[in-house]
């Protein structure tokens, strides 16, 4: 038999191959530095005093096209100082940039100033708005008061539940070190830090003093008079002066100083006769929306599609966020919940909380469904009045996969439209061959390069979750041992160190909200026996069976999920 050669030779071949490659690669490098890079403004704080400097801080995604220009800023901003700074990360293998560049202005006039967009060359960053003020410090100090510590609560007189700011300022005019602030203290109720610390200079009595401002977020879990306990910060002020004796090389001299704030009173209102809802929660701004995954008037009949329902709530905790599906399963129709997705972001603005239920619903039979309205009363803190988020009344249409499948065919072009179509197709089918072979070479050669730089990766994170699964069973020891000698303050401190670990939490009214009903109402009995006189006749033996029961449900759900795992690739 005749052996037929082949045409290329191999070193042809292979220089064909790595053409292609290198071909392939530059058109996906191609499209990047055509896109716009999204640059976006913030400021640190909003409003501010006509006297006090802040920040604008630009970010960009990715690099943008030059340097920019902030000659513009001028015409309403003093620019003290600016700086740049950049990252990088690599996630899920996805890379991701960050470019940032923070100015320190100080506002020219008062009233609402509108920060312009910037040019960063071709790109360009959005305009956004800061409220300025012609207040002033009304502070007055005597000319040896080095550093205090400000607070200030608003409102005073908040609903229950409902968000407290709490702002802390440390204003000093000299040097410090070694400085340690603790907490802001509260019983019966939830304590939330918001951002970064803020830093800005502002004058007062004509002296210039420097400011370092941190936010919290306080929800008060009972009505009534309610004590904040002062802050107490303790530094170490740096002098001018030197000790005579070593001369040159003795170190800067320095003195410790405490200093402690006032202590706020809350008066915490019970919930409204108003209020006809029957879940209290409260929030300064709220959505409810619901998404499908394919068109709801052609559902085919043993094929599931799924419903998303999310609920995102401003000035709200997640744990007061209600359940959004209501739908039971029946012999017409299935449904089948998935864990809700549960978020909180914390932000300078106020905390915001994020509820997603996603849900698989498949018919058995032809014929319409009606799914009844979901409603979810809330007050408006803003407005003081009760409102009612709603998803109105949804009626699904299930039809049978044979209808649906000869659907298509009824709307199909005419036959001398599909022939001509053809020989195109056919024309065109011919013309990439090569190109997809390119695309496939390409796409294996890329495979196989991030396998060998995510190996190691891989290897790492097997290690770092071994050692967090040792960290957990640590903890459930623990906790076992302090619920079989009943102490409650050491099975508090159990529950806290598990609920940072497997829900990154660190307090127990957020880890309750993860568990089911039985061991949420021993963690909420457990936290209130802390705070009352009970403490020595608390029992931990329903604590812990609870938390044992719950962790088997665990297992059982994760099985669970992992069989109807089909249902949610939509």
């Amino acid at each position: 038999m005749m052996t037929l050669k082949p045409f290329v030779k191999p070193d042809v071949e292979m220089r064909l191959v790595t053409a292609l490659l290198f071909f392939l690669l530059a058109m996906m490098l191609l499209p990047a530095p055509l896109l716009a890079a999204d640059i976006s403004v913030a400021v640190d704080r909003n409003p501010v005093s006509l006297d006090e400097s802040f920040q604008i801080i630009f970010t960009a995604t990715q690099s943008p096209d030059d340097d920019p220009d902030f000659s513009p800023l001028e015409q309403e901003f003093s620019i003290l100082n600016q700086s740049t700074s950049s990252s990088s990360s690599w996630v899920n293998g996805k890379s991701s940039k960050k470019v940032q560049w923070t100015l320190i202005v100080m506002a020219k006039k008062w009233g609402s100033l509108l920060i312009p967009s910037i040019r960063f060359g071709q790109d360009a960053s959005h305009s956004s708005a800061v409220l300025v003020t012609d207040k002033v410090a009304k502070k007055t100090l005597n000319s040896d008061e080095e550093l205090y510590v400000e607070v200030e609560a608003t409102p005073e007189s908040p609903f229950i539940q409902s968000q407290v700011f709490y702002t802390l300022r440390l204003v000093t005019k000299v040097d410090i070190s070694q400085a340690r602030l603790n907490e802001p203290e509260l019983a019966d109720a939830v304590i939330e830090r918001l951002g970064e610390d803020s830093n800005y200079n502002t004058q007062i009595n004509g002296v210039n003093y420097s400011v370092t401002e941190r936010k919290y977020a306080i929800f008060p879990q009972k009505s009534g008079q309610l004590t904040i306990k002062p802050v107490v910060l303790t530094a170490e002020i740096l002098t001018n002066s030197r000790p005579s004796f070593n001369g040159f090389f003795n170190s800067q001299m320095s003195k410790t100083k405490r200093v402690e704030s006032k202590a706020i009173v809350l008066d915490v209102k019970p919930v409204p006769t108003s209020f006809t809802g029957k879940h209290w929660l409260t929030a300064e701004q709220l959505v409810l929306k619901q998404e499908w995954s394919g068109d709801i008037q052609q559902m085919k009949v043993g094929e599931p599609l799924t419903r998303t329902l999310s609920l995102v709530a401003q000035g709200a905790t997640v744990g007061q966020l209600p359940e959004l599906n209501s739908l039971a399963t029946n012999d017409q129709l299935k449904v089948y919940p998935d864990q809700p997705i549960l978020q909180e972001q914390k932000k300078v603005e106020g905390l915001l909380a994020f509820r997603e239920e996603k849900i698989a619903l498949m018919p058995s039979k032809v014929g319409a469904y009606t799914l009844p309205a979901i409603e979810i009363p809330w007050f408006n803190t803003k407005s003081q009045k009760m409102e009612i988020a709603s998803i109105p009344e949804t009626v699904i249409n299930a039809i049978s996969a044979t209808v649906a499948d000869e659907m298509p065919a009824s709307v199909a072009p005419v036959a001398p439209q599909k022939v001509e179509a053809s020989a195109g197709i056919e024309s065109s089918k011919q013309a990439n061959t090569w190109f997809w072979v390119s695309v496939f070479l390409g796409v294996g050669w890329l495979i196989t390069v991030v396998f060998f730089l995510t190996k190691h990766r891989f290897k790492k994170t097997v290690i770092e979750n071994n050692e967090a699964d040792v960290n957990l069973k640590g903890c459930v020891k623990t906790l076992k041992n302090a619920c079989r000698n009943n102490d409650a303050v050491s099975a508090k401190n159990a529950l806290l160190d598990w609920g940072r670990q497997k829900f990154n939490s660190n307090n127990l009214g957020t880890i309750a909200v993860f568990c089911d009903a039985r061991l949420r109402d021993e963690i909420i009995l457990l936290n209130k026996v802390l705070y009352g006189k009970e403490l020595s006749q608390w029992q931990g033996k329903k604590l812990f069976q609870a938390f044992t029961e719950n962790k088997a449900r665990e297992k059982i759900a994760d099985t669970e999920d992992k069989s109807l795992e089909p249902l949610f690739r939509l």
